[in-house]
């Protein structure tokens, strides 16, 4: 990243390597895009429009300065309810999202904050384009005119097509173009309503030449590249909205198990309908198979019931629906309650008094459900006595009652309740109940020594609740706190042994439960209760749990630990510890917080510090590291030309850092810096000392020297005090070819791989190759391309365009430099601008050689007048100079671009390219008769300043 610093005063006092105060900088942003943009407008409505077309890849990166580095953080505005992007946030400089979808356009905004002001914030709205195929649908109007004997048909075909920007529609019929009143028959209108949305042909009064092909395009003008869509739709005497008929019985009632088929077909439409099943579920079941109007349901369960539709569609009038309910047998959840007699207010089973027994099953469907009466196995019937009753399917289903008029001694036995389906395939369910003399209702305790109970967190507790009666009850547990739920999520939990179990308490199960009996499988009376008290003690929660503390020798230090809860609330004791030592203890009275002060600091109070908070069930500790260990430095990002040393095949590099805190601890005498090539185990190093006091801010400058060319290098950096050694940082150190012209002069000629900062254009057809004539393909073309480098030397490297297959003609190359900058004369901007000679040689040799270009980008600037250099066509196996005059006025990068001729044999090549201060001189004078007698050559060559660029931005 090229970072421009344009006050003199401050770039100044960098490039004489002076360390200065107070280099501490807010953030500042800027939002650069690559990728796939159909256009991008600067300033619209005063905001950035980035233009996409759905599917393309986005880029954007943010562009930061500020020191300390800032953080990045990409968010985005909601956009739609599927977009999850605005629940999260990209915590980097780039945001990549492969293959966009319409939903994902929006404001993005990139944030930058290093503590320092307000952070810097910079949004770009990016809008995705698309257009989907368009729908023709066809209504109908029939009317009658009274007292007439004819009937009005008019025809409606309405076009719609989703699109970003919006689209506009044409009809045609045939291959006739219909517009507003070129038919008298034909009319041509947007409903107001519809906002542009759609484009309706109205047909009046059908005669015989509207009976044709019709057919809409949609357009959004060719955007983004985007061609236009169209949809054909025959109108005919016969066209007419579909209609169905399902094979199928309303409802199916069927066993679990069973294979269902549903079978819908078309009894008219014109064309002929589609035909496709929806479910009352949202969608069919995973294992269904439609074919055709069949759809069949394998194996169905209960969980499959519901409403199944066939809906038929042939874009004419509306679509046609039929839907049929399947029903799946089921039984479940069979229960009974006895009922003292109802009339006398009793709770216990008498001779002589009435007692009714009732039993309920959930059954599907309700109404085929049926029961039967057993007493001691054997059917039992309604008489005067034994009443059986079931009651009515609406207001109570599932339910039958047997009423046992002035019970007798003969009447103790065993009554069973029988449920059945009629439809058959589903078991029975049985329901005992027994009635005797020890029929009682239930009664409820809970166990002496019970409640309250007392338990430790993280015990396995068990509230128990005693229960007796016969039939013994299903017990319910709650909480007494109707609003709380239970341990495990419910709010009601059912126990046949009247024992509710908890593993692993917390401290929030803390209360009152209570039980209760259940009416179900037991009397039907009210109902009985207890209450159990659970008490949770938990150990002390205090804060802070752990901190780092910095302090220099001789000064004071104060560590404080606070309780935030704990049961018992009545803390018993604390101790303070260093290590092992016990330094103090002692116990709380009113205050929650315990405090321990070091008055001066010395060597031994260096180390851990605890604090034990203790009370029955355990201890909460605080933990505080105090150290005098310094804290880490902050690298200096946005030095100014760090490269201050390039020979031949060394370079030095000016490494710049601020230390944090430098007060905090004692002062900082010496830094350890350690270096190694990167993808090498060893680390060299050194101690650079430091004279004085660093102050906050100050800017500590160490020149890096004797680095080999073009490696990196990995650079950590450790302050020293009295204490020791502090916290280290490590950053990455590139080399890049120096790229600033105020150097006097660049120079390229591609030894090194990373090709002094030169880029491959994105936005091109393919790249320029990095070569030497020693490491070539013994397959190469022949006849085409250099045997050797600028220098004749077979070892040395150059840049070329490889034209074989699958290259075609007229596809280009595109070679970028790095940014150049352009200091200004004066603060207030440039006046005249300077000129720079730009040069490069060429290797120009085969019959099919198409064109070099050179270019010219400059910041800001986004119009194109040509290349500032042109040559096309064989120009011999020889190297050749240019150079060319420039004159940017901004920033700027320098373009070759090579584009390929009609064949194979049109190899391009560049090398030794060089841009010096000053305008050219020694223009050197190319023969054009060098050039192959059947080929054609050209050149242009001007040295006039250029407003010529391309958009600036592409890193």
């Amino acid at each position: 990243m090229d970072l421009i610093i344009s006050v003199l005063g401050i770039l100044t006092l960098l490039l004489e390597g002076i360390s200065c105060q107070g280099v501490y900088a807010p953030p500042t942003v800027r939002i650069v895009h690559s990728g796939h943009a159909c256009n991008v407008e600067e300033e619209r409505h005063a905001e950035r429009v980035y233009t996409i077309r759905e599917g393309e890849t986005l880029e954007l990166t943010c562009l930061v300065t500020g020191h300390p580095r800032p953080q990045i953080r990409w968010t985005k505005t909601a956009g739609s309810v599927s977009d999850r992007f605005q629940d999260s946030s990209v915590f980097n400089e780039t945001l990549h999202i492969t293959k966009i979808q319409r939903h994902q356009g929006g404001r993005y905004y990139c944030k930058a904050e290093n503590g320092l002001g307000s952070p810097a914030i910079k949004s770009i709205r990016v809008d995705v384009y698309f257009l989907d195929d368009p729908v023709v649908t066809v209504h109908q109007s029939v009317g009658e005119a009274k007292e007439q004997f004819y009937y009005e048909r008019t025809v409606f075909l309405r076009c719609m097509a989703n699109s970003n920007p919006p689209v506009r529609y044409s009809w045609h019929r045939g291959r006739d173009v219909l517009s507003q009143g070129s038919d008298k028959g034909v009319e041509i209108y947007e409903p107001f309503f519809t906002q542009g949305e759609t484009k309706i042909l109205k047909l009046k009064n059908l005669r015989p030449q509207d009976y044709a092909n019709y057919s809409c395009i949609a357009s959004v003008r060719n955007v983004c590249g985007i061609s236009d869509r169209n949809i054909v739709f025959k109108l005919t005497n016969k066209t007419v909205s579909p209609s169905i008929k399902l094979l199928v019985e309303d409802p199916i009632v069927v066993n679990p198990g069973q294979t269902v088929s549903l079978v819908c077909i078309t009894t008219g439409g014109e064309p002929k309908p589609t035909l496709s099943w929806v479910s009352s579920s949202d969608r069919l079941p995973e294992k269904s198979v439609v074919k055709g109007g069949t759809l069949t349901l394998p194996a169905i369960t209960s969980d499959e019931a519901g409403v199944y539709s066939c809906v038929a569609t042939n874009n004419v009038g509306n679509p046609a629906k039929k839907s049929t309910t399947i029903v799946v047998r089921a039984m479940k959840k069979g229960r009974f309650w006895i009922t003292p007699d109802p009339y006398h207010n009793d709770d216990n089973i008498q001779i002589g008094r009435e007692v009714k027994i009732s039993c309920q099953v959930e059954a599907t469907p309700p109404e085929e459900l049926t029961f039967g009466w057993l007493k001691n196995g054997r059917a039992l019937r309604s008489s005067e006595r034994m009443v059986i009753t079931q009651t009515d399917p609406d207001t109570s289903p599932g339910t039958t009652n047997l009423d046992i008029i002035d019970l007798k001694f003969t009447d103790f036995g065993t009554y069973t309740c029988v449920a059945a389906l009629k439809g058959g395939g589903i078991p029975e369910i049985s329901i005992d109940v027994n009635i005797s003399s020890t029929t009682v209702p239930p009664n409820l305790t809970v166990p002496r020594g019970k409640s309250p109970l007392v338990v430790q967190e993280g015990d396995t507790v068990e509230l128990e609740c005693l229960v007796s009666g016969k039939p013994k009850p299903i017990i319910l547990w709650s909480r007494a706190d109707k609003e709380a739920p239970m341990p495990d999520g419910t709010l009601q939990v059912e126990s046949y042994d009247g024992v509710l179990r908890i593993v692993n308490v917390s401290r929030e199960m803390t209360g009152s439960y209570r039980c209760q009996t259940s009416q179900f499988n037991g009397f039907n009376v009210k109902p009985r209760e207890a209450v159990v008290e659970l008490i949770v003690q938990y150990p002390p929660s205090v804060e802070p749990v752990s901190l780092e503390m910095r302090q220099g020798l001789g000064r004071p230090v104060a560590i404080n630990c606070r309780v935030l809860r704990a049961h018992p609330s009545r803390v018993l004791r604390y101790e303070w510890r260093l290590g092992n030592r016990l330094l103090h203890a002692g116990h709380f009275d009113q205050s929650d917080e315990t405090e321990y002060t070091v008055k001066s600091l010395n060597r031994e109070g260096w180390g851990e510090y605890t604090c034990d908070i203790i009370n029955e069930a355990g201890a909460g500790r605080c933990t505080f590291l105090v150290t005098g260990k310094a804290y880490p430095p902050e690298f200096y990002y946005d030095t100014y030309s760090p490269l201050w040393q390039n020979r031949p095949r060394v370079y030095g590099f000016k490494l710049q850092w601020t230390q944090m805190n430098p007060n905090a601890v004692d002062r900082i005498v010496a830094y350890r810096l350690g270096i190694r090539q990167m993808g090498q185990q060893r680390w060299w190093e050194q101690e650079i000392t430091v004279e004085g006091t660093i102050t906050k801010g100050e800017l500590i400058t160490h020149n890096l020297t004797e680095l080999i060319k073009p490696e990196a290098y990995e650079v950590r950096l450790t302050p020293i005090t009295r204490f020791g050694e502090g916290d280290s940082t490590i950053r990455i150190i590139t080399y890049s070819a120096p790229v600033n012209p105020h150097l006097r002069e660049f120079h390229c000629s591609f030894e090194e791989e990373p090709i002094c900062m030169f880029t491959q254009d994105k936005n091109d057809d393919f790249d320029w190759t990095r070569h030497s004539a020693a490491t070539r393909d013994t397959k190469y073309t022949p006849n085409t391309g250099p045997s050797g480098d600028r220098s004749g030397s077979k070892q040395g490297f150059y840049m070329y365009i490889e034209t074989s297959r699958p290259r075609k003609e007229g596809e280009v190359a595109r070679l970028v430099s790095p940014f150049f900058n352009v200091a200004p004369k004066n603060p207030y901007g440039i006046t005249n601008p300077p000129a720079y000679c730009f040069g490069f040689f060429f290797h120009m040799y085969g019959k099919h050689i198409g064109t070099l270009n050179a270019l010219l980008r400059q910041k800001g600037q986004a119009a194109t007048e040509g290349p500032t250099w042109s040559l096309s066509g064989n120009q011999g196996d020889h190297w050749k100079q240019a150079k060319v005059s420039i004159h940017p006025t901004a920033s700027f990068q320098v373009v070759l671009e090579g584009i390929r001729g009609p064949g194979i044999e049109g190899d391009i090549a560049i090398d030794d390219v060089t841009l010096e201060e000053g305008e050219c001189r020694d223009l050197p004078a190319i023969n054009l008769r060098s050039a192959a007698p059947s080929t054609s050559a050209h050149i242009r060559l001007l040295s006039v300043t250029l407003a010529m660029t391309f958009r600036w931005g592409h890193r």
